[in-house]
């Protein structure tokens, strides 16, 4: 598995302009699709959302894990590495994704004049 980039998210991303919420909080979607190709420790989801605080980072993971997107795994002392990864209904989820992030990129212009005006 590829390794995530720092760079996967601009800091300008549409999602952050979606007039909606993918799992509850405005940073679900971008930790969805940093578990798209697979599981991941903790460490490796700081990279590329490195802008989120540990703190709400962690609150996300675990609203994702509550409602059924996400699996954390951890195994067994003395190791304790953690993963995370996307469960059906998670993966289920990348779909329909694809297609609001498709929206925010096509009307861009437009949720930008909204939230300057």
């Amino acid at each position: 598995m590829e390794a995530l980039r720092p760079d996967m998210f601009e800091e300008i991303c549409p999602s952050s302009l979606l007039p909606f919420r993918v799992g509850g909080d405005k940073w679900a979607g971008l930790v969805l699709r940093c578990l798209a190709d697979g599981p991941r420790r903790y460490s490796e989801l700081r990279i590329p959302l490195a802008r989120i605080s540990p703190k709400v980072l962690i609150q996300s993971l675990r609203t994702l894990e509550r409602d059924g997107f996400v699996r954390r795994t951890a195994d067994p002392k003395p190791s304790r590495r953690v993963t995370y990864e996307l469960t059906d209904l998670g993966r289920a989820l990348l779909e329909p994704l694809d297609h609001l992030c498709a929206w925010a990129e096509q009307h861009w212009d437009e949720l930008l004049d909204a939230r300057e005006s």
